[in-house]
């Protein structure tokens, strides 16, 4: 029956549901600093590098992203598989936040809460764009639809902190925002794309990374002649560690407390998360859930394994992914052609099906795997757990296993059914399980 209501009339029930949810709740925005955190890619990374940035300032944080929420001091993890919660529990959250005096809230934002008004109302004191890219087709219908409903947060919002590096960061800039502050792993003050930015809008600055070098385990950086380290590989995170940077500077925290901070940081759980072990695999978990993400993690996995002949490689790329169910299916075979060029060995996966057909998921990211020969390089194994006992048991010393799509997640939905599942503990029961 849901299916048959148009979702802008679905979006009218959810905007009388926020207007009630603020009277409720009394508009406990207008007593708390709100940093909304949107983007395709890297939005729940963000959300912890600024908490912690906030946090190493002497502030009192609260936040609620994909994967965990906190308030001050208390912590816990996000079971709902929700990025952003219904008006009414975000209304009760953010009264909880100003209860315990909190300072901040750092909220990551999705492109279907605000596309639903589920955060309406909420008064934002700073909106993040990290990027826009191909995601959630199957709901916004075209990437320009997507690229608005990602706009909506940017109304009225004090100050803005748009990724200079994407496609159409210009867009962002059409409000009357106090602070604009772009931010570039590519481009700098003498950079015709921000030259053109600033002859329109006087008030922005950009704060780009300088000298980047990126290692196997870490990243280094210059901003400000300041030297940041990132415990967290790739460029990707070097850009997400430069957004959160520029939240600081909107709230005047200095290049010292940022770089403390960003270095304390030690991983973001089911984001290019390590799991370890003694048999000298290099076990990496991430969420990658879009063609964008998945290209550069396998870009940032290719410098550690260069793609050349199979028999000739130090290290073996063995991969295990799939794609969810319910959602965008021309990603589908985008995602299987990436992984195809990238991977040594593939295994397609069950992942999060919902009500489809798992077999048609799988069928269609299998149908854009080039190159590779089933049951010699390519498998079709139904059973997540199977596929990575099967991954197991073709790594060797110093290949590489990654396994995208679920993260830091606590359960996998099939059919109407919530089913308990903890990628990294599945992945250390069957270490285990094979001595």
């Amino acid at each position: 029956m849901k299916k048959l209501i148009p979702q802008s009339i679905k979006n009218i029930y959810h905007f009388f549901q926020s207007i009630l949810a603020n009277f409720m709740y009394s508009w406990p925005s207008k007593n708390i600093k709100i940093i909304g955190v949107t983007g395709t890619n890297g939005k729940t990374t963000t959300v912890q590098m600024i908490t912690k940035i906030l946090e190493e300032s002497g502030a009192r944080v609260a936040m609620a992203s994909t994967i965990n929420f906190k308030l001050g001091e208390k912590e816990w993890v996000n079971a709902t598989k929700c990025t952003t919660l219904s008006s009414f529990q975000v209304q009760k959250f953010i009264a909880e936040a100003v209860k315990v005096n909190c300072e901040y809230l750092v909220l990551e934002i999705s492109s279907h809460s605000l596309d639903q008004f589920r955060t309406w109302g909420i008064c934002y004191d700073t909106a993040v764009i990290t990027n826009v890219t191909r995601e959630h087709l199957d709901y916004h219908k075209t990437i320009e639809e997507y690229r608005q409903a990602k706009l909506k947060l940017f109304e009225n919002v004090k100050n803005a902190v748009v990724n200079l590096d994407m496609e159409k960061p210009e867009t962002f800039f059409h409000f009357n925002n106090e602070k604009k502050l772009v931010y570039s792993s590519k481009y700098n003050v003498v950079s015709i794309p921000y030259k053109e930015l600033k002859n329109k809008y006087n008030n922005l600055e950009i704060i780009n990374a300088e000298n980047i070098k990126l290692e196997i385990d870490i990243s280094k950086y210059f901003i400000h002649d300041t030297l940041y380290t990132l415990h967290i590989p790739g460029l990707f995170n070097v850009e997400n560690a430069l957004a959160a940077t520029c939240v600081g500077f909107v709230y005047g925290i200095s290049d010292e407390i940022i770089k403390n901070a960003l270095e304390k940081i030690q991983g973001v759980s089911g984001r290019m998360e390590k799991v370890p072990n003694d048999r000298g695999i290099e076990i990496i978990i991430d969420y990658a859930v879009t063609p964008d993400s998945l290209e550069k993690l396998y870009k940032f996995l290719e410098s550690k394994s260069p793609i050349g002949d199979l028999d000739s490689k130090k290290s073996k790329i063995i991969s295990v992914f799939g794609s969810c169910g319910e959602r965008d299916r021309g990603k589908r075979l985008i995602m299987g052609e990436i992984v195809s060029h990238f991977a040594d060995y593939i295994i397609v996966t069950n992942e999060d099906p919902y009500n489809e057909d798992p077999v048609q998921i799988i069928n269609e990211v299998a149908s854009g795997i080039k190159n590779k020969i089933e049951n010699e390089n390519f498998w079709i194994i139904m059973d997540r757990r199977e596929a990575i006992k099967k991954a197991l048991q073709l790594a060797r010393p110093e290949d590489i296993f990654v396994i995208t799509g679920k993260g830091a997640e606590e359960m996998m939905a099939i059919g109407k059914e919530r089913i308990a599942w903890n990628e990294k503990k599945v992945i250390l029961e069957e270490l285990e399980n094979l001595r």
